[in-house]
């Protein structure tokens, strides 16, 4: 069913590369966006709303779901609207309230709207229960709303500052909007050459099935942070290490890795010649002397 034994060795590969890359999938508001940022104008606030935009790859998943089989400028701009509509008022009014929520379990949610559309653009609403998909307009402007708050759970990490907060908000978001009108743009210009060609039905099963299989992926990497940021101590490695492993992301962040686990039944014991490195409230001190922070 939705041609995945046929197609299985292609998803492989584009899931394969996906995990090679989950250092690329942490597409949040970096450091030197958050330095760049305090004293930015509002022209900053617009590149950066383009940039986030365009490296959403979770957005523009959907996106590209949302136009696939789109034909009629008149259709594109209708759904296109609705999705701008959503993710608008979510974004300007969340932010500007400060209604906040886990960004890992917002972008869960937002990576089950990636395999919802691929899904049903696979027609799996009439192959799997033999009714009608829910109305794709209302969908679409839903699921906007999902997209429009994880922008803003990102958004609000930034230090926006007092002044014309407003205007800052809304800076972003038309950055966002062009954002999404550039990617749009090209997306539109591949479609438009693949269905001009005899391989547009199969090339559909593939893309539509990567859909979903990309998007389950994204719900579990979310899930995985998610539980690392709300449980990471019952974890078998400090937080402390294991975000030292996250962060270097290198397939060989563990050799050399000299801590033992401590585990609850067979606890640790500690040479009496190491000393313990210091903590406080913004941060720690190894025993190497050099001093750092985790946010």
């Amino acid at each position: 069913m939705f041609a995945f034994k046929r197609w299985w060795p292609l998803l492989a590969v584009a899931i394969a590369s996906a995990l090679s890359g989950t250092q690329a999938m942490a597409h949040g508001m970096s450091e030197a966006d958050k330095q760049r940022i305090l004293d930015a104008g509002l022209g900053d606030f617009v590149s950066l709303g383009a940039t986030h935009m365009l490296s959403g790859y979770d957005h523009l998943l959907f996106l590209l779901g949302v136009v696939f089989f789109l034909r009629h400028f008149l259709d594109i701009v209708k759904f296109i609207t609705a999705f701008t509509i959503g993710h608008s008022i979510t974004l300007v009014f969340a932010t500007l309230y400060g209604i906040q929520a886990n960004y890992y379990l917002i972008d869960a949610v937002i990576a089950l709207t990636v395999v919802y559309k691929g899904f049903e653009n696979l027609g799996g609403f009439n192959r799997l229960w033999r009714v009608n998909s829910p109305n794709l307009l209302f969908m679409v402007f839903a699921f906007g709303l999902i997209h429009g708050f994880g922008l803003s759970t990102r958004l609000q990490q930034l230090p926006i500052g007092e002044g014309s907060i407003v205007m800052k908000i809304l800076a972003f978001n038309v950055g966002v909007e062009l954002g999404q009108i550039a990617a749009l743009a090209a997306m539109l210009v591949v479609l438009a050459a693949i269905r001009r060609s005899r391989f547009f039905d199969p090339i559909s099963r593939i893309t539509n099935s990567a859909l979903v299989a990309l998007g389950a992926l994204l719900l579990i990497h979310q899930l995985h942070d998610y539980q690392h940021t709300v449980y990471s101590e019952d974890f078998p490695i400090s937080r402390d290490d294991h975000s030292h492993v996250h962060e270097d992301a290198d397939a060989k962040a563990l050799e050399g890795y000299q801590r033992r686990l401590e585990l609850p039944s067979e606890p640790a014991l500690e040479p009496e010649t190491e000393t313990a490195p210091e903590i406080d409230q913004d941060g720690h001190r190894h025993n190497d002397g050099s001093f750092h922070t985790h946010h």
